[in-house]
Protein backbone atom coordinates (compact mmCIF):
# COMPACT_ATOMS: atom_id res chain seq x y z
CA UNK A 1 0.00 0.00 0.00
CA UNK A 2 1.39 3.45 -1.36
CA UNK A 3 1.32 6.27 1.91
CA UNK A 4 0.79 10.05 1.09
CA UNK A 5 1.26 12.40 3.24
CA UNK A 6 -0.40 15.89 2.15
CA UNK A 7 -1.26 19.38 3.01
CA UNK A 8 -4.82 19.03 3.59
CA UNK A 9 -5.22 22.42 1.82
CA UNK A 10 -4.82 20.38 -1.95
CA UNK A 11 -8.00 21.22 -3.96
CA UNK A 12 -9.88 17.90 -4.56
CA UNK A 13 -7.06 15.95 -2.68
CA UNK A 14 -9.49 13.01 -2.32
CA UNK A 15 -10.94 12.83 -5.30
CA UNK A 16 -7.88 12.66 -7.55
CA UNK A 17 -5.47 9.92 -4.62
CA UNK A 18 -7.98 7.11 -3.51
CA UNK A 19 -8.59 3.66 -3.50
CA UNK A 20 -10.81 3.87 -6.55
CA UNK A 21 -8.90 6.13 -9.13
CA UNK A 22 -5.81 4.52 -8.61
CA UNK A 23 -7.51 0.71 -8.73
CA UNK A 24 -5.73 -0.43 -5.26
CA UNK A 25 -5.57 0.20 -1.57
CA UNK A 26 -3.40 4.28 -0.88
CA UNK A 27 -3.30 5.39 2.40
CA UNK A 28 -3.91 9.42 2.00
CA UNK A 29 -2.97 11.52 5.65
CA UNK A 30 -4.08 15.23 5.35
CA UNK A 31 -2.54 17.75 7.81
CA UNK A 32 -1.85 21.10 7.66
CA UNK A 33 1.20 21.81 5.66
CA UNK A 34 3.02 23.89 8.47
CA UNK A 35 2.56 21.08 10.36
CA UNK A 36 4.36 18.49 8.40
CA UNK A 37 8.19 17.82 9.95
CA UNK A 38 10.56 15.27 10.44
CA UNK A 39 8.97 13.96 13.31
CA UNK A 40 5.63 13.52 11.40
CA UNK A 41 7.35 11.78 8.20
CA UNK A 42 9.58 9.35 10.82
CA UNK A 43 5.83 7.88 11.92
CA UNK A 44 4.18 7.39 9.13
CA UNK A 45 7.11 6.38 6.51
CA UNK A 46 5.10 8.28 3.45
CA UNK A 47 6.36 6.98 0.16
CA UNK A 48 5.13 11.03 -1.42
CA UNK A 49 4.79 14.35 0.21
CA UNK A 50 2.35 16.42 -1.44
CA UNK A 51 3.34 20.25 -0.14
CA UNK A 52 2.34 23.81 -0.71
CA UNK A 53 4.60 26.69 -0.61
CA UNK A 54 4.54 26.31 3.44
CA UNK A 55 6.14 23.53 3.71
CA UNK A 56 10.06 23.87 3.82
CA UNK A 57 11.17 20.26 2.18
CA UNK A 58 15.57 20.07 3.16
CA UNK A 59 17.67 17.74 4.56
CA UNK A 60 16.73 18.69 7.98
CA UNK A 61 13.23 17.42 6.96
CA UNK A 62 14.50 14.23 5.10
CA UNK A 63 18.09 13.22 6.38
CA UNK A 64 16.84 10.31 7.98
CA UNK A 65 14.11 8.87 5.96
CA UNK A 66 14.18 6.79 3.41
CA UNK A 67 10.96 6.28 2.39
CA UNK A 68 10.18 9.44 -0.12
CA UNK A 69 10.38 8.92 -3.02
CA UNK A 70 8.26 11.53 -4.43
CA UNK A 71 7.79 15.40 -3.48
CA UNK A 72 5.05 17.33 -5.61
CA UNK A 73 4.17 20.74 -5.04
CA UNK A 74 0.77 22.10 -6.10
CA UNK A 75 2.28 25.56 -6.58
CA UNK A 76 4.47 27.69 -9.25
CA UNK A 77 6.89 28.87 -6.94
CA UNK A 78 9.86 26.28 -5.82
CA UNK A 79 12.16 28.66 -3.22
CA UNK A 80 10.39 26.16 -0.23
CA UNK A 81 11.76 23.24 -1.77
CA UNK A 82 15.61 22.59 -1.73
CA UNK A 83 15.75 20.92 -5.49
CA UNK A 84 19.70 19.90 -5.46
CA UNK A 85 19.30 17.88 -2.07
CA UNK A 86 16.63 15.59 -3.75
CA UNK A 87 18.55 15.61 -6.60
CA UNK A 88 21.39 14.21 -4.62
CA UNK A 89 18.97 11.58 -2.82
CA UNK A 90 17.21 10.34 -6.13
CA UNK A 91 14.11 11.81 -5.09
CA UNK A 92 11.10 12.65 -8.08
CA UNK A 93 10.35 16.13 -7.66
CA UNK A 94 7.80 18.21 -9.44
CA UNK A 95 5.49 21.54 -9.46
CA UNK A 96 2.62 23.09 -11.28
CA UNK A 97 4.06 25.58 -13.18
CA UNK A 98 1.69 27.31 -14.66
CA UNK A 99 -1.36 26.36 -12.72
CA UNK A 100 -2.62 29.88 -11.55
CA UNK A 101 -1.29 32.50 -14.48
CA UNK A 102 -4.16 33.77 -15.16
CA UNK A 103 -5.60 33.48 -11.82
CA UNK A 104 -2.45 35.57 -10.70
CA UNK A 105 -2.80 38.20 -13.51
CA UNK A 106 -6.79 38.48 -13.28
CA UNK A 107 -5.72 39.41 -9.33
CA UNK A 108 -3.18 41.86 -10.54
CA UNK A 109 -5.92 43.59 -12.80
CA UNK A 110 -8.82 43.46 -10.25
CA UNK A 111 -6.39 45.29 -8.24
CA UNK A 112 -5.63 48.05 -11.04
CA UNK A 113 -8.78 48.87 -12.06
CA UNK A 114 -10.38 48.96 -8.31
CA UNK A 115 -7.82 51.77 -7.65
CA UNK A 116 -7.72 53.00 -11.09
CA UNK A 117 -11.23 52.84 -12.79
CA UNK A 118 -10.53 55.01 -15.56
CA UNK A 119 -7.42 52.58 -16.97
CA UNK A 120 -10.33 50.95 -18.82
CA UNK A 121 -10.47 52.94 -21.59
CA UNK A 122 -6.48 52.12 -22.19
CA UNK A 123 -5.40 55.46 -22.18
CA UNK A 124 -4.21 57.74 -19.34
CA UNK A 125 -6.75 60.03 -18.58
CA UNK A 126 -4.36 62.74 -17.16
CA UNK A 127 -3.70 63.35 -20.87
CA UNK A 128 -5.74 64.96 -23.05
CA UNK A 129 -7.97 63.27 -25.75
CA UNK A 130 -5.80 65.12 -28.45
CA UNK A 131 -2.50 63.53 -26.76
CA UNK A 132 -3.30 59.96 -25.84
CA UNK A 133 -0.74 58.13 -24.55
CA UNK A 134 -1.32 54.06 -23.44
CA UNK A 135 -1.11 52.81 -19.98
CA UNK A 136 2.38 51.97 -19.21
CA UNK A 137 2.32 48.12 -17.53
CA UNK A 138 5.77 47.25 -15.91
CA UNK A 139 6.24 43.85 -15.37
CA UNK A 140 9.09 42.23 -13.63
CA UNK A 141 9.35 38.59 -14.32
CA UNK A 142 7.94 37.06 -17.69
CA UNK A 143 7.76 33.42 -16.32
CA UNK A 144 3.80 31.53 -16.82
CA UNK A 145 2.22 34.70 -15.22
CA UNK A 146 3.81 37.59 -16.20
CA UNK A 147 3.63 36.81 -19.95
CA UNK A 148 0.86 35.84 -19.40
CA UNK A 149 -0.33 39.42 -17.91
CA UNK A 150 1.19 40.76 -20.69
CA UNK A 151 -1.69 39.05 -22.59
CA UNK A 152 -4.31 40.66 -21.07
CA UNK A 153 -2.55 44.35 -21.45
CA UNK A 154 -2.07 43.99 -24.88
CA UNK A 155 -6.04 42.87 -25.37
CA UNK A 156 -6.84 46.16 -23.39
CA UNK A 157 -4.28 48.67 -25.84
CA UNK A 158 -1.70 48.66 -22.72
CA UNK A 159 2.12 49.27 -23.42
CA UNK A 160 4.09 46.46 -21.83
CA UNK A 161 7.39 47.57 -20.18
CA UNK A 162 9.07 44.43 -19.45
CA UNK A 163 12.05 43.06 -17.64
CA UNK A 164 13.56 39.38 -17.48
CA UNK A 165 17.39 39.09 -17.68
CA UNK A 166 16.97 35.13 -17.42
CA UNK A 167 14.85 35.36 -20.99
CA UNK A 168 16.22 36.47 -24.47
CA UNK A 169 14.70 40.38 -25.57
CA UNK A 170 11.18 40.15 -27.55
CA UNK A 171 8.31 42.30 -27.59
CA UNK A 172 7.15 42.01 -24.25
CA UNK A 173 10.53 41.71 -22.57
CA UNK A 174 11.90 45.20 -23.66
CA UNK A 175 13.38 47.68 -21.16
CA UNK A 176 15.91 47.80 -18.64
CA UNK A 177 15.03 47.43 -14.69
CA UNK A 178 15.51 51.21 -14.46
CA UNK A 179 13.23 51.79 -17.28
CA UNK A 180 10.39 50.05 -15.84
CA UNK A 181 10.45 51.72 -12.46
CA UNK A 182 10.85 55.13 -14.33
CA UNK A 183 8.46 55.07 -16.80
CA UNK A 184 5.41 52.91 -15.20
CA UNK A 185 1.85 53.55 -14.48
CA UNK A 186 1.56 50.20 -12.80
CA UNK A 187 4.50 47.84 -12.09
CA UNK A 188 3.51 44.28 -11.11
CA UNK A 189 6.12 41.90 -9.96
CA UNK A 190 6.40 38.30 -11.23
CA UNK A 191 9.35 36.87 -9.82
CA UNK A 192 10.88 33.91 -7.67
CA UNK A 193 12.15 34.53 -5.08
CA UNK A 194 16.32 33.93 -5.58
CA UNK A 195 19.49 35.31 -3.41
CA UNK A 196 22.99 35.80 -4.64
CA UNK A 197 24.28 32.33 -2.83
CA UNK A 198 22.03 30.16 -5.58
CA UNK A 199 22.02 33.01 -8.25
CA UNK A 200 23.18 35.55 -10.73
CA UNK A 201 20.07 37.63 -10.27
CA UNK A 202 19.20 37.85 -6.69
CA UNK A 203 15.47 38.91 -5.95
CA UNK A 204 15.47 39.21 -2.30
CA UNK A 205 14.40 42.74 -1.91
CA UNK A 206 14.99 43.45 -5.44
CA UNK A 207 12.36 46.88 -4.60
CA UNK A 208 14.81 48.35 -2.27
CA UNK A 209 15.20 51.78 -0.78
CA UNK A 210 17.43 52.36 -4.14
CA UNK A 211 14.08 50.82 -6.58
CA UNK A 212 11.65 52.97 -4.28
CA UNK A 213 13.52 56.39 -4.81
CA UNK A 214 13.00 55.85 -8.70
CA UNK A 215 9.24 54.82 -8.93
CA UNK A 216 7.26 57.83 -9.68
CA UNK A 217 4.66 58.45 -6.52
CA UNK A 218 1.81 57.93 -8.99
CA UNK A 219 2.90 54.61 -9.75
CA UNK A 220 0.88 51.28 -8.24
CA UNK A 221 3.29 49.02 -6.99
CA UNK A 222 2.18 45.32 -6.42
CA UNK A 223 3.51 42.35 -5.51
CA UNK A 224 1.78 39.10 -5.65
CA UNK A 225 5.13 36.94 -6.26
CA UNK A 226 6.95 36.36 -2.86
CA UNK A 227 7.07 38.79 -0.11
CA UNK A 228 11.06 39.24 0.53
CA UNK A 229 11.27 39.94 -3.19
CA UNK A 230 10.09 43.92 -1.28
CA UNK A 231 12.13 45.11 1.41
CA UNK A 232 9.29 45.93 4.46
CA UNK A 233 11.36 48.33 5.86
CA UNK A 234 12.26 50.28 2.97
CA UNK A 235 9.05 50.42 1.93
CA UNK A 236 7.73 51.87 5.05
CA UNK A 237 10.38 54.47 5.17
CA UNK A 238 9.02 55.07 1.64
CA UNK A 239 5.64 55.36 2.79
CA UNK A 240 6.96 58.17 5.39
CA UNK A 241 7.76 60.08 2.84
CA UNK A 242 5.12 59.44 0.18
CA UNK A 243 2.02 58.70 1.94
CA UNK A 244 0.14 58.63 -1.33
CA UNK A 245 2.03 55.92 -3.10
CA UNK A 246 -0.37 52.89 -3.35
CA UNK A 247 0.93 49.81 -3.17
CA UNK A 248 -0.25 46.03 -3.68
CA UNK A 249 0.01 43.45 -1.40
CA UNK A 250 -0.88 39.86 -1.62
CA UNK A 251 2.89 38.18 -0.24
CA UNK A 252 4.95 40.35 2.95
CA UNK A 253 8.31 39.40 4.18
CA UNK A 254 7.39 38.00 7.08
CA UNK A 255 4.48 35.87 6.63
CA UNK A 256 2.73 34.63 8.20
CA UNK A 257 3.07 37.43 10.37
CA UNK A 258 1.81 40.37 8.90
CA UNK A 259 2.33 43.85 10.89
CA UNK A 260 -0.60 46.56 11.19
CA UNK A 261 1.73 49.06 10.58
CA UNK A 262 1.96 47.89 7.38
CA UNK A 263 -1.33 46.91 6.69
CA UNK A 264 -2.34 50.78 7.42
CA UNK A 265 -0.59 51.84 4.63
CA UNK A 266 -1.48 49.57 1.75
CA UNK A 267 -4.08 50.33 -0.73
CA UNK A 268 -5.26 46.47 -1.38
CA UNK A 269 -3.54 43.66 1.15
CA UNK A 270 -4.89 40.32 0.88
CA UNK A 271 -3.78 36.88 2.38
CA UNK A 272 -1.85 35.49 -0.09
CA UNK A 273 -4.46 34.74 -2.20
CA UNK A 274 -3.76 35.83 -5.87
CA UNK A 275 -3.66 32.25 -7.10
CA UNK A 276 -6.76 30.98 -5.19
CA UNK A 277 -9.21 30.25 -7.82
CA UNK A 278 -11.32 27.02 -8.21
CA UNK A 279 -9.50 26.07 -11.50
CA UNK A 280 -6.00 27.45 -10.14
CA UNK A 281 -6.10 25.04 -7.64
CA UNK A 282 -7.62 22.15 -9.15
CA UNK A 283 -5.07 22.58 -11.96
CA UNK A 284 -2.38 22.25 -9.42
CA UNK A 285 -3.83 18.70 -7.96
CA UNK A 286 -4.29 17.85 -11.61
CA UNK A 287 -0.29 18.66 -12.94
CA UNK A 288 1.11 17.07 -10.04
CA UNK A 289 -0.94 13.86 -9.87
CA UNK A 290 0.44 13.82 -13.62
CA UNK A 291 3.48 13.77 -12.13
CA UNK A 292 2.46 10.85 -9.36
CA UNK A 293 1.32 8.37 -12.08
CA UNK A 294 4.25 9.26 -14.04
CA UNK A 295 6.76 8.56 -10.99
CA UNK A 296 4.67 5.52 -9.64
CA UNK A 297 3.08 3.78 -12.66
CA UNK A 298 3.78 1.04 -15.65
CA UNK A 299 6.44 3.22 -16.93
CA UNK A 300 8.01 4.51 -13.48
CA UNK A 301 8.62 2.53 -10.56
CA UNK A 302 5.50 0.43 -11.22
CA UNK A 303 3.86 0.70 -7.86
CA UNK A 304 0.61 2.19 -9.62
CA UNK A 305 -0.78 0.24 -12.42
CA UNK A 306 -2.86 3.54 -13.53
CA UNK A 307 -1.62 5.10 -16.76
CA UNK A 308 -3.62 8.46 -16.75
CA UNK A 309 -6.90 9.79 -15.50
CA UNK A 310 -7.93 13.43 -15.76
CA UNK A 311 -10.67 14.97 -13.64
CA UNK A 312 -10.76 18.62 -14.08
CA UNK A 313 -13.26 18.94 -16.87
CA UNK A 314 -16.16 16.71 -14.13
CA UNK A 315 -14.96 18.34 -11.37
CA UNK A 316 -15.67 21.71 -12.26
CA UNK A 317 -18.82 23.18 -12.76
CA UNK A 318 -19.91 25.58 -15.39
CA UNK A 319 -18.17 29.21 -15.07
CA UNK A 320 -20.38 32.15 -16.12
CA UNK A 321 -17.29 34.76 -16.10
CA UNK A 322 -15.80 35.61 -19.67
CA UNK A 323 -12.92 37.99 -20.35
CA UNK A 324 -14.91 39.80 -23.24
CA UNK A 325 -18.23 40.18 -20.96
CA UNK A 326 -16.24 42.36 -18.57
CA UNK A 327 -14.59 44.51 -20.81
CA UNK A 328 -17.63 45.76 -22.04
CA UNK A 329 -19.60 45.82 -19.07
CA UNK A 330 -16.82 47.04 -16.14
CA UNK A 331 -19.60 47.53 -13.49
CA UNK A 332 -19.27 43.90 -13.15
CA UNK A 333 -15.67 43.63 -11.73
CA UNK A 334 -16.92 43.24 -7.87
CA UNK A 335 -19.02 40.23 -9.48
CA UNK A 336 -16.29 38.60 -11.03
CA UNK A 337 -13.70 39.19 -7.94
CA UNK A 338 -14.35 41.83 -5.01
CA UNK A 339 -11.16 42.28 -4.12
CA UNK A 340 -11.85 44.60 -1.59
CA UNK A 341 -13.69 42.43 0.74
CA UNK A 342 -10.67 39.96 0.74
CA UNK A 343 -8.84 43.34 1.44
CA UNK A 344 -10.94 44.01 4.61
CA UNK A 345 -11.03 40.32 6.33
CA UNK A 346 -7.41 40.41 6.13
CA UNK A 347 -7.58 43.94 7.92
CA UNK A 348 -10.33 42.78 10.67
CA UNK A 349 -8.02 40.14 11.28
CA UNK A 350 -5.55 42.68 13.44
CA UNK A 351 -4.91 41.07 16.86
CA UNK A 352 -4.82 44.46 18.81
CA UNK A 353 -2.41 43.27 21.50
CA UNK A 354 -0.02 42.32 19.03
CA UNK A 355 -0.45 45.10 16.44
CA UNK A 356 0.11 42.66 13.59
CA UNK A 357 -2.57 39.38 11.74
CA UNK A 358 -0.93 36.56 13.49
CA UNK A 359 0.31 33.40 11.95
CA UNK A 360 -3.17 30.91 12.88
CA UNK A 361 -5.37 33.68 11.65
CA UNK A 362 -3.16 34.38 7.98
CA UNK A 363 -3.12 30.20 7.69
CA UNK A 364 -7.04 30.36 8.58
CA UNK A 365 -8.08 32.87 6.09
CA UNK A 366 -6.27 31.00 3.07
CA UNK A 367 -7.27 27.44 4.25
CA UNK A 368 -10.54 28.33 4.67
CA UNK A 369 -10.91 30.87 1.53
CA UNK A 370 -13.76 30.45 -0.68
CA UNK A 371 -11.96 30.05 -4.14
CA UNK A 372 -13.14 32.54 -6.95
CA UNK A 373 -13.27 31.36 -10.67
CA UNK A 374 -10.77 32.34 -13.34
CA UNK A 375 -12.40 34.50 -16.25
CA UNK A 376 -12.65 32.82 -19.55
CA UNK A 377 -10.02 34.48 -21.41
CA UNK A 378 -10.95 34.40 -24.95
CA UNK A 379 -9.27 36.90 -27.38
Amino acid sequence: MLTILADSNIAHLHDYFNEHILQQPINVIAVAGRDIDATMIAEYQPDALLIRSVTPINAELLKDNDSVKYVGSATIGTDHVDQDYLRERGIYFSNAAGCSKHSVAQYVLTAIFNLRPQYWGGNNSDITDSQTVPIKLGIIGLGNIGSTLAGYAADLGWQVLGYDPLLPASDINNASFEQVLSESDVISLHVPLTRATDSDYSTYHLIDKQALAKIANTTILINSARGPVISEADLLSDFERNPQRQVVLDVFEHEPVVSAELLNQLAIATPHIAGYTLEGKLRGTQIIFDEFLTVFGPQGLGDVAVEAVYLMDELLPENPYRWQQLKQAPEQLAKFYDIKADDALLGESVDNEAQAVLAEKFDGLRKNYALRREWLFER
